[in-house]
């Protein structure tokens, strides 16, 4: 059976930056460039607890009989002058979410997704952002299926130290440009 619970990161650090290292751990077999977890933990961590405390920060904790199976972590982004689009509002910013691989394709994931955005839309929450990596397939037919759509494309080139030529960013691009 699974639960969902409302948690405090700071309460729940030791599991929380468990699963964050598991998570990123995932998204460097995606992305080489991504940092080794041991350089940011403690900044990132520190970071996603501010936002829980200063930004309207949502951390859910799903368990699966008793057993803690995964997370997902939300919060708001603050309306600025900055913003290009017309909507004025507060914006959810979903930053983060992991299931554990043994718990994985049993929808842990959708359940947590969609209670938290029934948390923030009982809040009049009306836009919500998501980033994910251009080749995590999996996660874009999730975004999909539950009715986001891409509106702006990130491209990046990163350049060796001395900026002659163009570094591999994903796995299966590194043997190509040796």
């Amino acid at each position: 059976m699974v639960t969902i619970t409302p948690i405090r990161i700071r309460d729940h650090y030791a599991l929380i930056s468990s699963m964050m290292e598991q998570l990123h751990l995932s998204e460097k077999s995606f992305f080489l460039k991504t940092a080794s977890w041991e350089s940011i933990a403690s900044n990132y961590m520190q970071h996603v607890i501010e936002m829980q405390e200063e930004c309207d920060g949502t951390c859910l904790l799903a368990h699966v009989d008793n057993v803690p199976a995964g997370f997902i972590f939300a919060y708001l982004e603050e309306a600025d002058e900055s913003r290009i689009e017309d909507y004025t509002n507060d914006t959810l910013y979903v930053s983060d979410g992991y299931v554990a691989a043994e718990f994985r394709r049993q929808g842990i994931y959708r359940l947590m997704n969609e209670e938290l955005e029934k948390i923030y839309i009982q809040k009049g929450i009306r836009r919500i952002v998501r980033y994910t990596l251009a080749n995590n397939l999996r996660m874009q037919q999730f975004l999909a299926s539950k009715d986001y759509q891409p509106v702006r494309l990130v491209y990046e080139k990163w350049l060796t130290e001395d900026g002659q030529k163009p570094l591999p960013l994903f796995p299966g691009n590194a043997q190509k440009d040796k």
